[in-house]
């Protein structure tokens, strides 16, 4: 039987897998990964993973695999082979997960009533979503009660959005015509720097990163993020990408910027009396004076016009405003909750996988058939002694975690992959060191 520390611990991109879909995934999505199978094996496959998940927003292999088939959009991730951003097994895999994901926000997130659909009347509302007690304050937290550790904790949650800033959001301006589109390009204007590349938000963030001794390179932290904080930024890119969800990213902005000057103000407050300097407190003063302006922006001239312009897509409005809270509110909520129980909110060692195991005997007869041909073709593989050595993109602390890969690995074999076989890859980056707290979040690129 094989072990999972017969696997090497080298990738050509910077993150691990957190299980056999994020595995696939991440070998499809390499520059120099397995080329893209010609059956639908990897679509069934994700299929079952979405069909066993009791809690997809807390399921480490679904938000992860969805994560990075968003990256390859965005390009913000390096490694990623741009010749596959629109592959058609790729594509497919994302709509079953992202199907599922959607699914299951409209069933945990709760839409008010919706107003006439008249700017006055939207804005009203969206102030009135914003503005009702969520409960214990993370902002608040921050600024009162917060350690230096904590507070890079917060900065390493917030760098998985931070700094690729205003990009989700930004999909939506050539689908917007007339006074919402002008009232979109007026925010992002600003999120871009006006024209001053020093002044881009994403920029200004990655000097707070910088300057709170972290690396501020996109992606460096994503090995250390839970899946509700992929979650977070999955619920935006889901809305961005997807032109029949124009409505939900258009009410998720205006909830974003309507939330965002009171918090940015205790977070400055909390990382000044840290002794933080400017460099990491002026991206959160930043924030004060700019979204004050652009939650009137948002809320009348953006959302409320394009209620006016296209009543049909009020309902989604009102959900991507409720479904920004609600996904801040669950990331607020590991974070609080770890650091009162006077442990780390990052992801540990110790940390068991937030979704359901899955063997063999919970796939489906096809995916089962092709998990026994991987494992066959792992077995001749390391019989041939003149086969050269492959390395697979998953760090050992990942593989540790998952039970899921543990009971595949019990049937013998690598799990290196429930659909094809790898073929050799050469070792051309080591996988970062694990880091399960604080102590080890001070480290830069060097």
């Amino acid at each position: 039987m094989t072990v999972l520390s017969d696997i090497p611990e080298t990738t050509t991109i910077p993150i691990g897998a957190r299980g056999p879909l994020s595995l696939l995934v991440l070998d499809r999505l390499s520059d120099d990964g397995e080329e893209p199978a010609a059956d639908d094996q990897s679509v069934i496959l994700a299929q079952e993973l979405t069909s066993a998940s009791r809690d997809l927003v807390h399921d480490d292999d679904l938000q992860l695999s969805l994560f990075l088939l968003y990256a390859s959009h965005y390009g913000s991730v390096p490694g990623l082979d741009a010749d596959r951003e629109w592959d058609g097994e790729l594509l497919g895999i994302r709509r079953v997960v992202e199907d599922a994901f959607e699914a299951d926000l409209r069933r945990r997130v709760a839409v008010p009533e919706l107003p006439e659909p008249s700017a006055p009347a939207v804005a009203e509302a969206l102030f009135a979503l914003t503005g009702e007690d969520g409960g214990p304050s993370l902002a608040r937290f921050v600024a009162k009660k917060a350690d230096a550790g904590q507070a890079r904790e917060f900065l390493v949650h917030r760098s998985i959005y931070t700094l690729r800033e205003a990009d989700p959001h930004s999909w939506a301006i050539p689908r917007l015509t007339g006074r919402a589109k002008a009232a979109l390009v007026e925010i992002q204007s600003d999120e871009y720097g006006g024209g001053r590349p020093e002044r881009v938000h994403a920029e200004l963030f990655a000097a707070a990163m910088r300057g709170a001794g972290l690396d501020d390179a996109y992606g460096a932290y994503v090995d250390d993020v839970p899946a509700v904080t992929l979650a977070s930024m999955n619920t935006m890119s889901l809305f961005g990408l997807n032109r029949r969800l124009l409505g939900a990213i258009v009410g998720h902005l205006a909830a974003f910027e309507m939330t965002s000057s009171i918090p940015s103000r205790f977070y400055s407050q909390g990382l000044a009396r840290l002794g933080f300097g400017a460099d990491v407190t002026g991206y959160y003063d930043e924030h004060v004076e700019a979204d004050a302006v652009h939650e009137q922006i948002a809320g009348h001239d953006l959302a409320g016009a394009l209620a006016e312009d296209r009543p049909d897509l009020l309902p989604d409005i009102l959900f991507g405003a409720a479904a920004c809270l609600a996904a801040d509110g669950w990331v607020a909520e590991r974070i609080l909750g770890c650091w009162e129980a006077g442990v780390s909110s990052l992801r540990g060692d110790g940390e068991e996988a937030r979704h359901e195991p899955v063997d063999d005997h919970r796939l489906s007869e096809r995916a089962a058939a092709r998990a026994r041909s991987v494992r066959a073709s792992g077995r001749r593989r390391r019989a041939d002694p003149a086969a050269p050595s492959h390395h697979c993109a998953v760090p050992l602390r990942a593989l540790r975690d998952q039970a899921a890969l543990r009971r595949i690995a019990q049937g013998g074999g690598l799990p290196h992959r429930l659909t094809g076989v790898l073929r050799p890859r050469p070792a051309r980056r080591s996988a970062r060191p694990d880091s399960g707290g604080c102590r080890s979040m001070t480290r830069r690129r060097p």
